[in-house]
């Protein structure tokens, strides 16, 4: 069974950190590009960042940029995204993705709050 299981989210303060974390299974991770998307309350899916299947390739939304920063470890099978300098808007529903969208996580909830 292909799946994907996001960790790590929460709440947190304003200017705080937090590591997502993805486990992927099911199929051949390390051949994949893979993705963070969000979705912020009443709002649509925003990509947040894209590593290539090896890892030397990221790209971030204009909104993420020199505050979090995506890693995958392709001998684990996990995907990560360490988010640094939280914002409020930030806060939402953070999935891990198949590039292509075929399998996306359940999700986990990041909130910032004061």
């Amino acid at each position: 069974e292909v799946q994907l299981v996001e960790s790590g989210g929460g709440l947190v303060q304003p200017g705080g950190s937090l590591r997502l974390s993805c486990a992927a299974s099911g199929f051949v991770f390390r051949a994949n590009t893979m993705k963070w998307v969000r979705q912020a309350p009443g709002k649509g899916l925003e990509r947040v960042s894209t590593i290539s299947s090896g890892g030397g390739v990221t790209d971030y939304a204009d909104s993420v940029k020199g505050r979090f920063s995506i890693s995958r470890d392709n001998a684990k099978n996990i995907l990560y995204l360490q988010m640094n300098s939280l914002k409020a808007e930030d806060t939402g529903v953070y999935y891990c993705a198949r590039f292509d969208d075929s399998t996306r996580g359940q999700g986990t909830q990041v909130t910032v709050s004061s």
